[in-house]
């Protein structure tokens, strides 16, 4: 890794924060999936700047939500926007031996991760004392694998039956697992795959949030789950 490639990465993670703070939509709907089993104490790996945090920590079943976050920059940012929220600086193999939680919660995580069965088997030992269980949702289908993934720092976009092996591998048991955002799949595919574009612009992003995401979610959740989509996202237990 050079020495500009940081510097890329936590400016496209930037924007990326600031096209995640017009997706009100997109993000009620991930927290629609994940809310039945964000209870008791909870971890939000590579929690970034609290965007997430914020909403996990206001849930009523959630008696503790502790925000880990590797990057210092995004640390300091999360600690100054939400002085209340218990913040660690590191990552999930940095707490403590013994510690336990109810469930974790990884949104736009495990892409980033190198050693992603290794991540896996950590939250694994932090949710098996417990029976907890994991809210995981990760970028999908490796065609459409484009230069802003890279900017990003992602290794890899998933398939269903990757992601499926790698959860088995590290004994988490799946409750449900499916693609999410299909019309988004094809938005992903022109813009940045094909147009090669390298960053979000914000209008289109509020554009598709308020005026097309809405009905694609509605479809989704309440008819069918599309083959294919921009996401993944599973459940599973520790």
């Amino acid at each position: 890794m050079t020495s500009e490639q940081p510097n890329l990465i936590a400016e496209t993670e930037d924007f990326e924060f600031a096209a995640l703070a017009e997706a009100k939509n997109y993000r009620r709907a991930l927290f629609t999936e994940f809310d039945p089993f964000l209870k008791g104490e909870v971890i939000e790996v590579g929690a970034g700047i609290g965007q997430m945090t914020e909403h996990l920590a206001r849930l009523p079943g959630v008696t503790r939500a502790l925000a880990v976050e590797p990057d210092h920059r995004f640390c300091a940012k999360h600690r100054a926007q939400f002085p209340n929220h218990e913040i660690l600086q590191g990552t999930a193999a940095d707490l403590p031996p013994g510690t336990a939680c109810d469930a974790i919660l990884s949104i736009n995580v495990l892409e980033h991760i190198g050693d992603d069965c290794g991540e896996l088997k950590c939250y694994k030992t932090l949710l098996q004392p417990r029976g907890g269980t994991l809210c995981l949702f990760v970028p999908a289908r490796p065609e459409i694998y484009a230069p802003i993934d890279k900017d990003f720092g992602h290794f890899r976009r998933y398939t269903r039956d990757e992601l499926k092996t790698k959860l088995r591998q590290a004994d988490l048991k799946i409750v449900s697992l499916h693609y999410f955002n299909s019309v988004g799949y094809f938005a992903w595919w022109l813009n940045f795959r094909l147009l090669k574009k390298r960053s979000f612009e914000p209008g289109k992003v509020r554009f598709y949030d308020r005026g097309i995401f809405p009905l694609v979610y509605a479809v989704e959740s309440g008819l069918f789950r599309p083959p294919f989509g921009q996401s993944l996202i599973a459940i599973a237990c520790g």
